[in-house]
């Protein structure tokens, strides 16, 4: 794992922990922007999916910038403008739809950081070492995550929300300018390639029953980490600011904890796709319980969300598991069409739920209506897995 600290790839670390803060401090900070602007669960549903939907409304223009360019000039260029300039609209936000552009923005910004890493190790590394090395870059940014939890709780309290994402409007900055400096693109395949075509790409056959599951299984740990959480527990138990701040760190840590471990895993379990498999069946199992028994005890709940983020490490097996199938000119293309499968689903599973929230929060109390929301994310996954069991086992299921 060596390569993983090369100072290119760790500016890249650097770039997709800043991506994985922008898509989570949502929750910590959601008590906080509805006393200052009136901005509710409804209203943070919507700036959180905006973030998704942008971030994969990118994906194919990213494909198209990495076959093109390379990794150093499109993530840096759109981390700079897209992300620091979300960060500083997010500084100065003075009522609920100035969040709805921020989010819209650091979105378009952070769409292209994981997949410049994930592209250099397509272009660089044998398939089997795909998943660890993708687990090793989303366990890795993932403390990311960690850090918009309870750490952004304390700094908050310093010196102020504003404050904090101005100083982190200029952290972007500086990274996405590190970026530009010392990351290098990976050679370009020899010889006259055909040309990369999204019809192409779509005629993948192996791919049809990959993407349904690639479509839902990001968006459970996705939206209820980077949203839902926070009123959760806020709502159905009364917690408190810190205490949130804490559960979301368990979160964080358990995303960070998964994909460092998942190279390992797999060897273990033999293939992607089997460890694909229990990951999911995994998940379905703590959601059903959190639909079951939504109320039951604070203790009990957090341990549930702390564990609906260890199968967040899927995202990189499916990844490496459809990847085996991608012709080498169609690498750019191939990886970012599928993060923006993935994307796509955390966007509408986000946006879908806000509707359910509030038909729900109106009828029931508060524990049965974010039962409902976690029945929502559990229906779609187990139908995604169904598709999954019939798609082909990974070539290099040895390992």
């Amino acid at each position: 794992m060596r390569w993983i600290m090369s100072p290119g790839l760790m500016s890249l670390v650097l770039g997709y922990a800043l991506s994985q803060f922008y898509r989570a401090f949502l929750a910590v900070l959601s008590p906080t922007l509805h006393a200052e602007l009136g901005a509710g669960p409804a209203d943070l549903a919507l700036s959180s999916g905006l973030w998704y939907i942008a971030f994969a409304a990118m994906q194919l223009p990213v494909g198209w910038a990495l076959d093109r360019f390379g990794p150093r000039e499109a993530v840096s260029v759109l981390l700079a403008l897209g992300g620091a300039g979300g960060a500083l609209v997010f500084a100065l936000a003075q009522a609920p739809w100035h969040i709805h552009v921020a989010m819209a923005l650091l979105g378009i910004g952070c769409a292209p950081v994981m997949m410049g890493s994930f592209f250099i190790f397509a272009r660089t590394l044998p398939p089997a070492s795909m998943s660890a090395a993708g687990g090793a870059v989303v366990g890795l940014g993932s403390l990311g995550n960690m850090l918009g939890a309870a750490p952004l709780v304390w700094i908050i309290d310093q010196i102020g929300w504003r404050e904090a994402l101005g100083g982190l409007a200029l952290i972007t900055l500086a990274v996405s300018l590190a970026i530009f400096a010392i990351v290098r693109n990976p050679a370009s395949p020899a010889g006259k390639l055909p040309p990369a075509r999204l019809r192409d790409l779509l005629a993948v056959r192996e791919l049809r029953c990959i993407l349904p599951l690639m479509g839902v299984t990001y968006a459970a740990s996705a939206c209820i980490r980077g949203l839902w959480a926070g009123p959760y527990l806020a709502e159905v138990f009364g917690a408190s600011d810190y205490r949130i701040g804490w559960v979301t760190l368990g979160m964080g840590l358990a995303m960070v904890t998964a994909n460092l471990s998942v190279g390992r895993v797999v060897r273990l379990i033999g293939s992607d796709k089997r460890t694909s498999v229990a990951n999911t069946l995994l998940l379905c199992a703590v959601l059903a319980t959190l639909w079951l028994a939504p109320g039951a005890s604070l203790w009990l709940s957090s341990v549930l969300l702390v564990m609906v983020c260890i199968s967040d490490s899927s995202y990189s097996l499916i990844m490496s598991h459809g990847r085996v199938y991608l012709p080498h000119h169609l690498v750019g293309r191939g990886i970012t069409f599928m993060n923006m499968v993935s994307i796509s689903g955390v966007g509408i599973m986000q946006f879908l739920s806000r509707p359910v929230y509030l038909q729900t929060s109106a009828t029931h109390p508060p524990a049965q209506a974010y039962g409902y929301i976690f029945l929502f994310f559990l229906i779609p996954l187990a139908i995604g897995l169904v598709f999954y069991l019939f798609s082909p086992e990974d070539r290099h299921a040895g390992y």
